[in-house]
């Protein structure tokens, strides 16, 4: 069970690789707005996905040296227009997330959003986001013995968007380092 869950693992990998390349790289841009100019970086996850708040700020290699969790002791950040922000969630219609996207869409700072998407008519994460990411998981990714479909590797996906979002990032400010 384990290599199938390894190989549909990679083939989401793959999946988030071909279809959010564009969102990654325009999220990396937003994100440069504010580590090149006078915004702060912050980072927020929803239940699990608090995981990848802290590799992004406790992490090995940080997001960046000056990005903050956006909510610390239960409150929430002061952010401002030139500060940029990213909130991941499981579902694209997680009630704290759409919370938090409404109070940063009402003082203008932009944000990148990370979850998965189903369409729906109310507003929801990917229509609310300056850019959207999404995880490209709905289901389960093998079967078990009764046929239901278990694995559901949300926090590995994020991760690994995460992870995107940084090395784009990281070559967009070497490059303006560069000129």
């Amino acid at each position: 069970m384990l290599k199938m869950f390894s190989t549909q693992l990679t083939g989401l990998f793959k999946r988030i690789s071909d279809k959010e390349e564009m969102a990654i790289e325009d999220g990396a841009r937003l994100l440069a707005q504010a580590a090149l100019g006078e915004g702060i970086l912050y980072i927020h996850g929803v239940a699990e996905m608090e995981g990848v708040a802290l590799e992004a700020i406790l992490g090995a290699e940080p997001l960046v040296p000056n990005a903050h969790l956006l909510i610390n002791d239960n409150e929430i950040a002061h952010t401002e227009s030139s500060d940029r922000v990213i909130l991941i969630s499981r579902d694209a219609n997680d009630h704290t997330a759409l919370e938090i996207a409404r109070k940063l869409y009402d003082v203008n700072t932009p944000f990148i959003a990370v979850s998965s998407h189903q369409s729906s008519e109310e507003p929801n994460l990917a229509t609310m986001a300056d850019v959207f990411i999404d995880l490209q998981l709905v289901k389960g990714l093998i079967p078990d013995e009764e046929g239901n479909r278990i694995g559901l590797p949300y926090l590995m996906a994020a991760l690994f968007i995460f992870y995107g979002l940084k090395f784009t990032l990281t070559e967009i400010l070497h490059e303006y380092n560069e000129d």
